[in-house]
């Protein structure tokens, strides 16, 4: 079975079913680069995907559920850059932690259109079971590296993991996005934003007394 429009021009294609889903996925990531993530409709994704407007009703139940598939899919590729980053504290914590925010920065640079339907798509996280459940696989990452690091302070001076994670995940974040994205939303900085967010992130945690650690 394929899917197919009538009267497709000498560039359009059709595609099989089991294609299909991915073929949308990447029309609405090429969509979000060029109109944002609110600028275009479900017909027009189909229509990107060189399909009927009718043919995306069998996987998705409307715009909403393709991008709630476009972030879900978007937060597992970013737990695996972020959890390879890391790799489980090697060489040593802090390094790895270093390690770990670089690569945050790194994949809103290369993955702008994946970053967008994240983290600004405005898509409700407690709707969507399988969208919540990635994002917060992607989040548990860095919690653990944040566990791992208040680990290395004596018990006494241990703060929350928890409060630690969030920290930093607002540090990274709020970098990524005004400077270390690969879209035309990226704001000019006189250093590479890597060294803003070592700097930041270093700070901070000499602030928490890991100071006398490194």
């Amino acid at each position: 079975m394929s899917w197919s429009r009538h009267g497709r021009g000498p560039g359009e294609r059709g595609y099989h079913h089991g294609n299909l889903r991915e073929a949308l996925i990447r029309a609405a990531l090429d969509l979000i680069v060029e109109k944002g993530p609110g600028g275009f409709t479900f017909a027009e994704a189909a229509r990107a995907a060189g399909v009927s407007a009718a043919a995306p009703y069998r996987h998705f139940r409307d715009r909403e559920a393709l991008m709630a598939d476009v972030a879900r899919q978007g937060f597992q590729r970013f737990e695996a850059a972020l959890a390879a980053a890391w790799n489980e504290g090697r060489p040593e914590p802090l390094r790895a932690f270093e390690d770990l925010g670089k690569a945050y920065l790194r994949f809103a640079r290369e993955e702008p259109a994946y970053y967008t339907a994240m983290f600004e798509s405005g898509l409700p996280l407690v709707l969507d079971g399988e969208l919540r459940q990635a994002s917060e696989r992607a989040f548990q990452v860095l919690r653990g590296a944040a566990e791992t690091l208040c680990g290395l302070l004596p018990r006494p001076q241990r703060p929350p993991a928890l409060m630690l994670a969030l920290h930093v995940w607002a540090l990274a974040h709020g970098i990524a996005s005004l400077f270390g994205r690969g879209d035309g939303a990226r704001r000019a900085l006189p250093m590479p934003p890597e060294e803003l967010l070592e700097a930041a992130v270093l700070g901070y945690l000499r602030g928490l007394g890991f100071g006398a650690q490194g």
